[in-house]
């Protein structure tokens, strides 16, 4: 009986304000045969807010598909317009 363990991004989302989420998908096999899978999201921000001020979100420790998604997407406007939109949430 050998018991495996494999993560992957399966899934990959552009939200409406430009965050991007991001599914991981965990599966566990038995002798090559799933026995259970498991899903985790999280999702990266545009821009973030630290210590009141607007900076660039680190992307560097994401799979490098998700940061040529991001890089992609988060134009100057898009970060733009999030910012106007997270600061009427305050």
């Amino acid at each position: 009986m050998a018991l495996t363990k494999s993560s992957t991004i399966d899934k990959i989302e552009v939200m409406e304000h430009g965050q991007v989420q991001v599914r991981t998908k965990t599966v566990i096999k038995e002798d090559n045969v799933e026995i259970s899978s498991a899903f985790v999201r999280h999702s990266l921000e545009p821009q973030v807010k630290t210590e009141g001020s607007w900076g660039n979100t680190d992307i560097s420790g994401e799979d490098a598909r998700v940061q040529a998604i991001c890089n992609a997407t988060w134009t100057d406007s898009v970060k733009s317009a999030y910012r106007t939109l997270a600061d009427s949430w305050t």
